[in-house]
């Protein structure tokens, strides 16, 4: 796109890069403040983006920077000649209006190179519209990854001084004391929320188990409490069942009926009203769905962010992990998933919510004689429980009982622990212990 207007119109600064450049020259400590966010492909002009690659070889090879030592860097590459050799170096320093100013020089010339990205994916968004091969899916994924690769510089974060983080710690610790409620989001069961405080903000949770554990009830518990009961903005994605399955879940936990008159519409003529009730409630709430198959973290991201733009966002939920793709070319399923754990955790801290994310355990456990969940099961790839803040366990200790062992493994800012939990199988629901009979079925 860049290369189809004029050049006047293409945003860039020749002064600021000059001026930058200059200011280095000046001052070679100001290239430390300056390259904390600018890159070589920020510079528009060429001879500018190889003066700035020779600053970088000379202090990589813990040279002085000045005049003499760039020329000869220059000339060594082939560069001296096409720069406009020593004397337009000298007369760089002699234009430069103060090297004081060297960060605000490089700021401006961030913004024109971002908004020459912007331009390019412009571009690239255009020509994905016309291909008329392609799914509307694809090209609105691919426009999207590349919108938002255009923008990724923005949250970049620069160093702080400890200071200003001490500062907002407090403000943070002294408003929580004020409340009587737990920090973060409640998942609705009161020994879990005593362990973890709550759902943090930027955090990656984990909720791991063998299938039939009820996992996907659980983060359906989780949603219910968070949409319906806090009014938190909750976005559910689900790579294993459809909505209109989930929905049906849901509605077997908030009314209490069984999911299988819910599933083939078999319900008493008493319970058509609580189905009718249930569905004003639950719609009532701040769930979003979307149960695209294979998703990416890319889209993941996108879609958080869109949401989070247009209504606010407190927490993510996904069912489950190793269902996503990675979206590019990986040599094995291990360093594939390992990238969507990290992307996860990145997405937490960049939208400041939780992230809650079921996973799948290995079949390893199940040829121990103690088949009691431990780290090392998380399947293939021990990347989830490096990213992960925390990790959650769920376990059945008797199959044919109702009680489900939710052991809390990891917990990166707090105490680890075990929570017993109800799972009535014919509402889906998890309940906590103290709210029912154990031994009711």
């Amino acid at each position: 796109m860049t290369d189809r207007l004029p050049h006047q119109l293409i945003p860039h600064s020749r002064e600021a890069e000059e001026a930058v450049i200059g200011a280095v020259l000046i001052n070679p400590e100001a290239y430390y403040t300056i390259a904390q966010f600018l890159q070589v492909n920020d510079f528009y002009i060429h001879r500018h983006r190889w003066i700035w690659e020779t600053f970088t070889r000379l202090l990589e090879q813990r040279c002085p920077i000045d005049i003499l030592t760039v020329t000869q860097d220059l000339e060594r590459v082939g560069h001296l000649a096409e720069v406009g050799g020593p004397a337009y170096l000298i007369a760089l320093v002699n234009n430069v209006p103060t090297s004081l100013h060297a960060e605000s020089y490089g700021r401006i010339i961030e913004q024109a190179a971002i908004r020459r990205r912007m331009l390019e994916a412009a571009n690239q968004v255009a020509k994905l519209a016309y291909q008329e091969d392609a799914t509307l899916e694809s090209v609105i994924g691919e426009s999207e990854k590349a919108i938002f690769a255009a923008g990724e510089r923005l949250t970049i974060r620069d160093l702080r001084p400890a200071s200003a983080v001490l500062s907002d710690l407090y403000d943070q610790i002294e408003q929580r004391s004020r409340q009587d409620e737990i920090a973060g989001i409640p998942t609705g069961f009161i020994d879990l929320d005593s362990i973890l405080q709550g759902l943090q903000p930027s955090d990656f949770v984990v909720v791991a188990g063998r299938p039939g554990m009820g996992k996907t009830s659980f983060l359906l518990s989780v949603a219910k409490t968070a949409a319906q009961v806090r009014k938190k903005t909750t976005a559910l994605f689900t790579l294993e069942m459809a909505n209109e399955q989930l929905m049906q879940r849901m509605i077997a936990q908030e009314t209490g009926i069984d999911s299988q008159r819910i599933r083939t519409g078999r319900m008493t003529e008493n319970e058509w009203p609580l189905f009718a009730h249930a569905i004003e409630v639950i719609g009532g709430g701040r769930l979003y769905l979307d149960d695209t198959p294979s998703l990416t973290p890319m889209q993941l991201r996108a879609k958080c962010r869109r949401l989070q733009a247009e209504r606010g966002l407190d927490l993510v939920i996904v069912d489950y992990l190793q269902l996503m793709a990675g979206g590019g070319r990986f040599e094995n399923r291990v360093q594939e998933v390992s990238y969507i754990s990290r992307q996860m955790k990145a997405l937490a801290k960049e939208i400041n919510a939780p992230v809650l994310a079921a996973a799948q355990l290995s079949r390893a456990i199940e040829k121990r004689a103690d088949k009691t969940p431990v780290l090392s099961d998380l399947r293939e790839s021990g990347g989830i429980e490096q990213d992960a803040d925390v990790v959650m366990f769920l376990h059945r200790t008797n199959e044919t009982a109702n009680i489900v062992m939710l052991n809390v493994a990891k917990h990166r800012n707090g105490p680890v622990g075990t929570v017993d939990l109800i799972f009535r199988s014919q509402v889906t629901r998890f309940e906590s212990v103290a709210r029912g009979d154990a031994n009711a079925q």
